[in-house]
């Protein structure tokens, strides 16, 4: 049985849209078991069904907008998020989802569940939307603004495992995100991961990709230093809602228009289902010693359901097994040379 941990306090909508994607991942899911951490009274009101569901009393929420993480998960071990992460240590999760803080959960991923051995800087990997229909794998999305060419190798072949694993993908590729596709573009840091990623027998390297790419990318992972691929969803995200906006407001600027909004009707749901983070569940912290996700803080339950699906789903297939097989193979290589 893969024992997912949820933090329940964590997110605008806690603990209700939590623990109902909760009991919507244990009705679509016979090999899951949920631990749910927070408040029980509140949990509570809406866990109806708590088959093969778990309350773990915790006594503190770190708040959605707190500006010391790093002491929030110091000075509270109680919290929610806190005993959620130090579960995995503990082996009493095999994974953990959370709605909470950003900067809280990374923190205290970094300081309850810390690296896994050899890998040198986690990244945020968001699973984001394509024209094709299929998803990409975008990162590092904020972790590390400053990083080394090896320690990205390390994360695009991470990437390339979860392709295979999560999404299915039988020979993915990996693209290096930059201001032009011609070798020799871009900054030091560029032209040194360039040589590298095309020099590694690891994965099939596409080469440089313009973020105007980004959401129809010949590839199935987009990479990049936490900074850039940090702006590039940002601006995909605010580009992707501004739009809508706008559609909006044409198609409600006149009768003929909000009529043919109506015929367009199922096309437009649709394309918003696209788009939506809910689709894919969360973003999944790379490189430590067992699966953390984080989810979206506006996450319903559906969405929440979807990131618990994603983390029974890298439990399932041994994403982290094979990545920590890699690593080992290397230390190795690296100590007989």
């Amino acid at each position: 049985m893969i024992k997912i941990g949820v933090d329940a306090m964590g997110g605008d909508y806690a603990p209700k849209e939590q623990v109902e994607g909760a009991m919507l991942a244990i009705k679509n899911m016979p090999d899951i078991e949920i631990n749910l951490y927070g408040d029980p009274e509140k949990i509570a009101q809406y866990l109806h069904n708590p088959e093969r569901i778990n309350v773990i009393e915790t006594n503190f929420v770190i708040d959605m907008g707190e500006k010391n993480p790093i002491k929030a998960i110091k000075e509270h071990p109680d919290s929610s998020m806190a005993m959620a992460l130090s579960s995995l240590r503990k082996a009493e999760n095999d994974a953990v989802v959370s709605s909470g803080a950003t900067q809280a959960l990374i923190a205290g991923a970094h300081i309850l569940v810390r690296r896994m051995p050899g890998f040198k800087r986690t990244a945020i990997a968001p699973v984001i939307p394509s024209l094709s229909g299929k998803p990409t794998i975008l990162l590092d999305c904020g972790a590390n603004l400053e990083i080394r060419p090896e320690h990205m190798l390390q994360q695009a072949y991470f990437a390339v495992v979860y392709a295979k694993e999560v999404l299915g993908r039988e020979y993915p590729s990996v693209g290096l995100i930059n201001i032009g596709t011609e070798d020799g573009k871009g900054r030091e840091l560029d032209k040194e991961v360039f040589q590298l990623f095309k020099a590694s027998d690891l994965f099939s390297f596409y080469g440089n990709v313009e973020p105007k790419s980004v959401l129809d990318p010949p590839c199935d992972i987009l990479i990049s230093d936490g900074f850039t691929a940090n702006i590039v969803m940002k601006t995909m995200e605010g580009t992707a809602s501004g739009m809508g906006k706008l559609l909006k407001q044409k198609l409600t600027s006149s009768l003929m228009s909000k009529i043919g909004a109506l015929f367009a009707r199922k096309a437009l749901k649709d394309l918003k289902r696209s788009m939506s983070p809910e689709e894919i569940g969360g973003a999944l912290i790379y490189g430590l010693y067992r699966p953390v996700i984080k989810a979206q803080g506006a996450s319903k339950a559906y969405g929440f359901y979807n990131a618990i699906r994603q983390a029974a789903t890298i439990v399932r297939n041994e994403v982290f097994t094979k990545v920590e097989h890699y690593l080992e193979a290397t230390r190795q290589a690296e100590a007989d040379e």
